[in-house]
């Protein structure tokens, strides 16, 4: 939301080809408080896709993740394996900055690419060799998930026939092609960094935005003298050899972001870790595991000069949150997917869990002070105007803001009920079993 009252909002954009996955969107637009569409920009071709999240900059520009599509044959030459190389090849990530231009346009003013920062330790014949270990600046290229094991294209079009395959382009060369599915990014603009998440590796980043577009595709350069290089990263050091499965400490993870000025924690992260260790989506090590969520702040390490810190031959820190929320009995708190959380000014944390569409907000010491659960679904549509599937996401949210009281873009305003209220949803119940 904007001082002036105006939203910012991702769009699934009816005609984007090739990309497929998840989050994706291909569209951004503005609409002012009366209802307006005040910019409305597409960012979607055979070559990139807007996806998952994007976030607005003091001035007005936008920060936006994308896919973008490489060849097999490029994936092989940068050193990827054959078996993580799926037959449509790979979409690695970009992040661009877009400068709005009136209703339509849109001009992309810098970039940054996870294809200009790759290491790799699979062939000394191909680009990128070298140690990961040696390199916790860089991204392995081989790090992240395996493919799934493949089906027949007769299944496929079974599974097609039966609105069991989610995303609208996916098919079965493609399947995997999403390697690092990108689903948050933020901006600091004291530090003039961009941190954001990726849960196929189970890792947050930070890079500096203060480089020119040249200076982001090499390792020098910017404020921090490193060019496009990771300046931190953090939750699983399994990428770049410096830990193990049992020092993993994300899993699945979302939203991550910086603790704003004025809030207690400023200059701290928060992220919501959708499977903690333990949990049994995560590591599956204890027999005792259960399903549940956490919330984390961090305290990333830094020196006097603000640089990043990391010890030879370790991770990168903290070896631990600052702070966690977790649910007393663990069980009432868990969402699979999506989600999110942030500070607010009274020191509460508010949280989104996202599965169920369950608000709420805990103090420091993890006391549920107020929750909210979403009983609407709206009117959720594909593009050919078919209804989409209530399950399994019927009352589900990507992400919460809590707006305050004091926000200027309530200035102002009366704000008064939608009159008449949306209907709630109810799911539908079970089909009767049929009799033997």
């Amino acid at each position: 939301m904007s001082d002036d009252g105006s939203i910012y909002q991702n769009v699934d954009d009816p005609d984007f080809p090739v990309f497929a996955g998840g989050g994706e969107s291909g569209r951004l637009q503005k609409i002012s408080w009366d209802n307006k569409v005040l910019w409305d920009f597409e960012y979607s071709n055979e070559e990139y896709c807007h996806h998952h999240d994007f976030t607005v900059m003091p001035n007005g520009h936008i920060l936006a993740i994308a896919w973008e599509a490489k060849t097999v044959e490029q994936a092989l030459a940068a050193g990827r394996k054959p078996e993580l190389t799926p037959k449509a090849g790979i979409w690695p990530d970009k992040i661009v900055e877009i400068e709005p231009q009136g209703l339509h346009g849109g001009k992309v003013v810098w970039e940054w690419h996870s294809w200009d920062h790759l290491i790799q330790d699979f062939d000394p014949k191909k680009a990128n060799y070298g140690k990961p270990a040696d390199h916790p600046e860089l991204l392995n290229i081989n790090a992240g998930e395996p493919l799934e094991p493949a089906i027949t294209q007769d299944s496929f079009d079974i599974l097609l026939a039966q609105d069991k395959i989610p995303w609208r382009n996916q098919t079965l060369e493609n399947e995997g092609s999403d390697i690092y599915h990108l689903n948050a990014i933020k901006y600091n603009a004291a530090l003039d960094q961009i941190t954001f998440s990726s849960p196929h590796l189970n890792e947050i980043f930070i890079i500096d935005h203060s480089t020119t577009t040249a200076e982001a595709t090499s390792h020098k350069g910017g404020r921090r003298g490193k060019g496009g290089d990771f300046l931190w990263r953090w939750g699983n050091a399994q990428n770049y050899s410096r830990g193990d499965s049992t020092t993993q400490q994300l899993f699945g993870q979302h939203d991550v972001q910086w603790i704003k000025e004025g809030m207690p924690g400023a200059g701290n992260m928060l992220v919501y870790n959708n499977h903690p260790p333990g949990s049994i989506d995560s590591d599956k090590r204890g027999s005792d595991s259960l399903n549940y969520s956490a919330v984390y702040e961090l305290t990333p390490p830094v020196d006097v000069k603000g640089n990043y810190v990391i010890e030879p031959g370790k991770p990168f820190g903290p070896e631990k949150p600052t702070w966690e929320y977790t649910a007393p009995d663990k069980l009432s708190f868990y969402s699979s997917f999506i989600s999110g959380a942030h500070r607010m000014k009274n020191g509460n944390t508010f949280i989104n869990e996202g599965a169920r569409g369950r608000f709420f907000e805990v103090t420091p010491d993890g006391k549920t002070v107020w929750e909210y659960a979403n009983p609407y679904r709206g009117e959720i549509r594909k593009l050919n105007g078919d209804p989409n599937s209530p399950i399994p996401m019927a009352y589900s949210l990507f992400r919460a803001s809590f707006i305050p009281a004091d926000h200027p873009g309530l200035a102002g305003r009366k704000l008064v009920p939608i009159d008449p209220q949306p209907q709630p949803f109810k799911l539908p119940p079970p089909p009767p079993e049929k009799k033997k």
